[in-house]
């Protein structure tokens, strides 16, 4: 299980590293993510899971931008190991969805897939393309499912070169409160 320490040791050696085809790094994204979270108001828990939703990224290394090699890294799982015992469900929920949110919200609206960065377009493919009806329907039924839609609407804004956001101290602030030991 990492700590809270741990995870900002992580951001720390890897948060500088760019954030595959996109414009800014992975803390960066990270923290963007966890900004857009705070000012729609969302609570310690889902301000959390955005700023860790990519944290499997930075837990492996499959070099630079692994879809253009065709791989999948199936990041939204490779973090929850970690994080059990540190976090809640509500917090691994919605990293554990964010990539299936992805789907669901291409299936169910028809400008959202045009939107995406051709990056988190050429991963779709890989992490399994767009919900057909029954999965979209059975995903959106799923307990935190709404909460992995808001935060997969909040990563994909997340993507902006120099926006200033709250430090990392600041959202491990959060992170600590509703940590499983606070």
């Amino acid at each position: 299980m990492l700590t809270l320490q741990d995870i900002e040791t992580v951001f720390a050696r890897r948060g500088g590293e760019q954030y595959s085809g996109e414009p800014v790094t992975q803390l960066e994204h990270a923290l963007q993510s966890a900004a857009l979270a705070e000012a729609e108001v969302a609570d310690d828990e889902l301000v959390t899971a955005a700023l860790l939703h990519d944290l499997g990224h930075l837990l492996q290394d499959l070099g630079e931008t692994p879809s253009l090699r065709g791989v999948d890294d199936v990041h939204q799982y490779a973090a929850l190991p970690f994080l059990r015992g540190l976090f809640g469900e509500r917090v691994l929920g919605g990293i554990r969805l964010h990539v299936d949110a992805k789907r669901y919200l291409c299936a169910t609206r028809p400008e959202y897939h045009d939107a995406l960065s051709e990056d988190s377009k050429r991963s779709l493919k890989l992490q399994g393309g767009v919900f057909d009806t029954p999965q979209a329907q059975a995903f959106i039924a799923q307990q935190g499912a709404l909460d992995a839609v808001r935060l997969r609407l909040w990563d994909d804004r997340a993507k902006v070169a120099g926006l200033p956001t709250p430090s990392l101290s600041h959202y491990l602030e959060r992170a600590r409160r509703c940590a499983l030991a606070a």
